[in-house]
């Protein structure tokens, strides 16, 4: 028994160590984009309205933004859900939530990236959106009816909000994207990315959560937070003194070794 206890013990150590040698605060947890609306940092928003509710402990979204999100006409961006017809309330629910999470959640850093926007210097990619989240989005919106793939770009702003460009037909979700992760991943030119991965594996970003059980969102932003920061070759701008830290950690690991053995 002692022998299998072992590696657990080596693996709890190596934890431990790498705490010590991080810097206090990991600059990917709990922060806000810099992006049009959204507040410098998270905090406490009393009166987050209806579906943006589940981020009033800790927001980057102020009260006025949330409920502008759940307008058909909103002034966030201008842009018009009914461009094709009357966007159905099943469908437009996801939109809703989608549009929270964006403007509220401060668990997104580990996806943060830089752009040179006119509207925002920072945006996410390649978030992992769990499994049920997009399927039940696309099930949802597959009857609904749009002209485009990616809603981020390429439409005809001629009148001040979104138009379907020249030429392009009204067709059905499940038509433009034939599959929940063509939804997913393609309507907003890749921040999200498709997770095989289920709600409470604690490995994917839930959209929809019971705000009573807690934010999911927080041990997700935490794993892939240390999954970057254990491999820093995969960072893109690792800043030196991080990346110095965690080459160091095996040292600060070894240290600790002579009192692993002691206890084992």
């Amino acid at each position: 028994g002692r022998a299998a206890e072992m590696p657990a013990a080596l693996a709890l150590l190596l934890l431990l160590a790498a705490d010590a040698a991080a810097p206090e605060k990991n600059p990917l947890l709990n922060i806000c984009m810099d992006a049009k609306h959204h507040k410098r940092e998270p905090g406490p928003e009393g009166k987050l309205y209806d579906q943006c509710s589940p981020w009033k402990d800790s927001a980057c979204c102020t009260a006025n933004t949330s409920s502008e999100a759940h307008k058909d006409q909103s002034n966030l961006y201008n842009f018009n859900w009914n461009h094709c017809g009357v966007m159905p309330p099943k469908c437009k629910r996801h939109f809703i939530q989608d549009t929270c999470l964006y403007e509220c959640s401060p668990n997104l850093g580990p996806w943060i990236k830089q752009v040179n926007s006119s509207w925002r210097r920072e945006r996410i990619l390649h978030v992992p959106l769990c499994k049920e989240d997009c399927e039940e989005w696309w099930e949802d919106c597959k009857d609904a009816l749009t002209c485009k793939e990616n809603w981020q770009k390429g439409w005809n702003w001629a009148t001040g909000t979104n138009r379907c460009p020249w030429g392009s037909m009204c067709r059905p979700f499940s038509e433009v994207f034939p599959r929940p992760k063509d939804l997913c991943e393609k309507i907003w030119s890749n921040s999200f990315k498709y997770s095989p991965e289920r709600r409470g594996s604690g490995l994917c970003i839930q959209m929809w959560f019971d705000p009573a059980q807690g934010n999911p969102n927080v041990a997700v932003a935490k794993y892939y937070a240390w999954k970057k920061r254990s491999s820093p070759a995969q960072v893109e701008n690792v800043a030196p003194e991080r990346d110095h830290a965690a080459r160091a950690l095996p040292w600060s690991a070894l240290a600790l070794l002579p009192l692993a053995l002691v206890l084992l």
